[in-house]
């Protein structure tokens, strides 16, 4: 890459730009390295942790900086070193376990790796980007029940249109989480949302004994406390989970190939990037934003 090329995108340059004051801009991107490669973009959607960047909620960015990762698009430029492997290292155990995005060189997930499948019931929270993802996904995989746990039952009907059997709102419903239809009764519950004021107690409430929460949403701060009971009395897990591995991620692709993931996506003009950030923000997504550069 030479020192005159230069790239175009929706810069943030402070906090601001969260709510939607990004500023369309040329910058100078890193030299081209023998490991890099070049991706003219097509389409990219909007995801939460995009929000979390531009504001800094995470820790401190460095601005200037450009977000967007879930990237459709082609390649342009690859570099002579590129290679598909996180490293070249035999002796990497993360690499040599297929635990490549872990490697220190370099929604499925958990449902798979806790068994989704038949005979078991999957409490999804939160119906966003990333939860519709996990219902079309949980039913996909043959589990018996899918239950979403929302605050309200806004999305209810939605919910329902895309194979979930059980809706929990926890704002609504009374003793959800003792008494309730889905109390002590899910196998696993995937969390995506990134609320520090989440019922943690109440969503343990809902797992069966030995039951397994998966936290995959990350709150700008600390979760909520915890009561010892649930882990000790019914032997819950709690974890979280980051990415999948490349072999997870084929299998994702696949089921989507084959037609068994329609998702739900609003197309819209990569132009209304910053209407779209304030959109998402208000929670209007429906349930991807996907923006899409011009011809």
């Amino acid at each position: 890459m030479s020192a005159n090329d230069t790239f175009e995108g929706w810069v943030g340059l402070d906090p601001s730009a969260a709510q939607g004051n990004m500023k369309w801009q040329s910058f100078t991107p890193k030299p081209f390295a023998s490991t890099d490669v070049d991706i003219a973009i097509s389409h990219c959607g909007i995801c939460g942790s995009d929000l979390h960047t531009l504001r800094s909620g995470w820790g401190a960015t460095p601005y200037p900086c450009v977000v967007g990762h879930e990237i459709v698009g082609r390649a342009t430029r690859v570099g002579v070193g590129a290679q598909c492997a996180a490293c070249l290292k035999p002796d990497c155990a993360f690499c040599a376990d297929g635990l490549e995005n872990h490697c220190p060189a370099g929604v499925t997930t958990p449902l798979k790796r806790h068994g989704c499948g038949p005979g078991k019931k999957v409490g999804i929270v939160g119906l966003g980007g990333l939860g519709h993802f996990g219902v079309l996904f949980a039913k996909a995989l043959g589990a018996d029940d899918v239950v979403v746990i929302s605050r309200t039952a806004a999305k209810k009907k939605d919910a329902e249109a895309m194979g979930a059997t059980g809706f929990v709102a926890t704002e609504e419903d009374e003793d959800w989480a003792t008494t309730g239809p889905w109390a002590n009764k899910l196998d696993l519950i995937v969390s995506t949302v990134s609320s520090p004021k989440m019922p943690l107690m109440g969503y343990l409430g809902l797992l069966k004994f030995r039951g397994a929460f998966v936290q995959v949403g990350a709150p700008e701060d600390i979760m909520p406390g915890i009561s010892a009971f649930p882990l000790i009395m019914k032997e819950v897990s709690i974890s979280g989970s980051a990415i999948g591995a490349p072999r997870e991620i084929e299998e994702m692709l696949q089921l989507a190939a084959d037609g068994k993931i329609k998702p739900w996506v609003q197309v819209r003009p990569m132009k209304e990037a910053n209407q779209a950030v304030v959109d998402f923000e208000e929670g209007k997504p429906r349930y991807r934003f996907v923006l899409e550069n011009e011809q």
